[in-house]
């Protein structure tokens, strides 16, 4: 993990570029459905991991079983271990129009953080999801992801400093 920035009260400031390399920013995901998502997730962690899609997809369907990873105001994280998965690693889609995903509050949902760990992360699993959920928190940070008009776009509101008291 890289070491996060502090800001001017000595909070942590968060920021996903440790967790999000830029080719894993999709700014317009075409799905309809959210076994779809989870696919189209799968295949574009698979290109960038080398791991098998469908040993992905079927981790992220048997996590969505126990509940789903809707946390709401439209946004998603599903999220799973793995045994060959080095490093935690997450893939961020903006989807081209908002689907049902089973969320806490009953919103559509049309961004979406995949989450992916190895098999061993344990706390620091906890920890990335903490991040990506404290991120979301912001209705700025929020705003600037449904507006920003391309990838390098998405990428720079993902990876901007946001302040926690972490």
């Amino acid at each position: 993990m890289v070491d996060q920035p502090i800001d001017k009260d000595n909070n942590v400031a968060v920021t996903l570029a440790d967790l999000i390399p830029p080719q894993a920013v999709i700014s317009s995901l075409k799905a309809k459905t959210k076994k779809q998502v989870l696919e189209e997730l799968a295949n574009r962690a698979s290109k960038l991991t080398e791991l098998p899609a469908r040993e992905i997809f079927e981790a992220l369907l048997q996590r969505e079983r126990l509940g789903s990873t809707g946390i709401g105001r439209g946004i998603a994280i599903p999220h799973c271990r793995h045994p060959s998965v080095e490093h935690i690693f997450c893939i961020f889609a903006r989807l081209g129009a908002p689907i049902p995903f089973d969320a806490m509050d009953g919103e559509p949902v049309d961004l979406v953080f995949l989450l992916l760990a190895p098999e061993n992360a344990g706390a620091d699993h906890l920890k990335a999801l903490a991040r990506l959920s404290r991120l979301m928190r912001e209705p700025r940070t929020i705003m600037q992801l449904r507006a920003a008009k391309d990838q390098t776009s998405l990428y720079a509101v993902l990876t901007q400093p946001v302040a926690s008291a972490a």
